[in-house]
């Protein structure tokens, strides 16, 4: 394995890439031949394993680590052992986070403090250690964070999730204006209605005791009248992690079927 710093191949850490929309993305990075360190918190190990297991089935360049993206020294300590493992790191993309409905006046303190502790802080450190490393080693970088079309445009049962997801964007524009003079690229992108358990578990908790069907509701606000596919965010992402995004900074893409209209 590589320990060089300037690797032949291109290196890749997802965060949160147990499952979802952070699995998707991993799969679709070692496909684009990105050797990869999927990252999430122990509780996932399992499901992380496997994706690793899946992407080396396939004859792709993947290894673990489990971290906390709220911790700094797990973040530190993600980065530091992945320019160990492959010589080096090209894209970081921050996309762990955590989403819980509740109104704004029931919302607590310790829920607030969660969500934004990962969403933003978790976003931040990520931001941080990588571009810290991509500035040392002189060669650019991409480094891609997760908002939301809830980073957007607010909505009832979502504040304190939309508020972490709005400041996801305010960093992403800061970062790009700051790092720009040594070749990283800042981007993030905004998905609306994807198909994964957070959207169900959300849905499922703002319907409770209801017969509202959430799905159905955002079905009927797509312009193309359907739910997305992990997959299809992650598409996006292969875009912004490669060199065909190279004259693009500072934007939050929003992939969400035609709901929200930038």
């Amino acid at each position: 394995m590589s320990t060089d710093s300037t690797p032949t191949h291109k290196v890749a850490i997802i965060t949160g890439a147990a499952q979802g929309i952070g699995r998707a993305i991993a799969l679709q990075l070692a496909a684009d031949g990105l050797a990869v360190m999927i990252s999430d918190i122990a509780s996932k190990l399992d499901q992380l394993n496997a994706v690793a297991m899946e992407i080396q089935s396939k004859k792709g360049r993947a290894q673990v680590m489990l971290a906390d993206v709220s911790s700094e020294s797990d973040v530190n300590n993600l980065v530091a052992k992945t320019k160990e493992a492959f010589g080096g790191l090209d894209v970081m993309v921050a996309n762990a986070g955590v989403a819980w409905p509740n109104s704004l006046l029931d919302v607590t303190v310790e829920e607030w403090d969660r969500l934004f502790s990962v969403n933003v802080r978790g976003v931040l450190l990520c931001y941080q250690a990588a571009a810290r490393l991509m500035i040392e080693q002189k060669r650019g970088g991409r480094i891609i964070g997760a908002s939301s079309i809830g980073g957007k445009k607010a909505g009832v049962m979502i504040g304190a999730y939309s508020a972490s997801k709005f400041a996801v964007r305010s960093l992403t524009q800061t970062a790009a204006q700051e790092w720009g003079v040594h070749g990283i690229t800042v981007n993030a992108y905004a998905p609306g209605a994807i198909e994964t358990a957070m959207l169900r578990d959300s849905g499922a908790e703002i319907t409770k005791g209801s017969n509202f069907d959430f799905l159905e509701h955002f079905r009927t606000k797509t312009a193309l009248r359907r739910i997305g596919d992990p997959s299809e965010v992650a598409s996006v992402v292969s875009m912004l992690a490669s060199e065909k995004s190279s004259y693009i900074t500072g934007q939050t893409i929003t992939i969400d079927g035609g709901m929200w209209f930038d």
